[in-house]
């Protein structure tokens, strides 16, 4: 199922959206809703939707607000309803690549459409990764980190199954090291003893032969690989790319294209 969650601060409309659209036949999940930005954004983040259905005006952090924040930390798809037919509203969308901006009163049936059109694209979008984690992973990247060695730490070899795992979400040292109830300074240290590599430097080069596989594709846009494998930054992404690969992930495209 695709998860979805509605942010709209007028109670009459929000349990409009719930009840009159059939969702459970558009393959659609409903995981939560939320009457103002601020909770919005809250429940973006704890419940890490697909999809995020919203309105612009509402009190405590308006729409457009909500949606910059929480894209800066995760990936999903939005749609906007607004009774507001500002064009400046719609051009904040478009740089959010918002995929539809829905005047209210909301028309069930282009909600419909829609919500149709949105969930045939990231079911194409979940078996394009699913065909990509099937392809080489240029394990080369992180040639001499030894993880299948059977004498590794055993804080090491946790600490990489977390990475690889992990990856897409954001990871620190710190956090990574209570979460092995070990220190920081301990865990850095032998991890670069073990396997040559920072932990920084290992995650990196992790994202990056994710971030190969899903270029390879064809069908991704450079900013959506780079939420998808972990970075909230598009400029440092592109950086941390062009550091091990020698090109921009743009140039890389045009020469895999040749």
């Amino acid at each position: 199922m695709i998860n979805l969650l509605i942010v709209e601060d007028e109670r009459m409309i929000r349990q409009g959206l719930l009840y009159t659209i059939d969702w459970t036949a558009l393959g659609v999940s409903i995981i939560g809703e939320a009457s103002n930005g601020l909770e919005g954004y809250e429940k973006i983040i704890d419940l890490k939707p697909d999809i995020v259905l919203t309105d612009i005006k509402m009190p405590k952090m308006n729409g457009i607000e909500m949606l910059e924040a929480a894209s800066q930390s995760l990936f999903f798809h939005k749609i906007i309803l607004s009774s507001y037919s500002d064009f400046s509203y719609a051009q904040k969308g478009i740089k959010l690549e918002v995929f539809d901006y829905i005047l209210k009163p909301v028309d069930a049936r282009i909600l419909n459409e829609t919500i149709k059109k949105l969930t045939v694209k990231i079911a194409n979008n979940r078996e394009i990764e699913n065909r990509a984690k099937k392809m080489p992973y240029f394990e080369e990247l992180l040639e001499g980190a030894g993880y299948t060695k059977d004498s590794m730490n055993i804080y090491v070899k946790q600490c990489i199954e977390y990475i690889r795992e992990n990856y897409a979400e954001k990871i620190n040292n710190e956090e990574m090291a209570d979460r092995l109830n070990v220190s920081s300074s301990y865990l850095s240290r032998v991890f670069k003893k073990e396997t040559s590599h920072t932990i920084t430097d290992y995650l990196n080069r992790y994202r990056v032969m994710k971030a190969i596989s899903l270029l390879q594709t064809n069908h991704y846009r450079i900013y959506e690989v780079a939420y998808r494998v972990g970075f909230s930054n598009y400029k440092h992404f592109c950086t941390v790319f062009k550091k091990y690969v020698s090109y921009s992930p743009s140039e890389f495209m045009n020469r895999e294209g040749k």
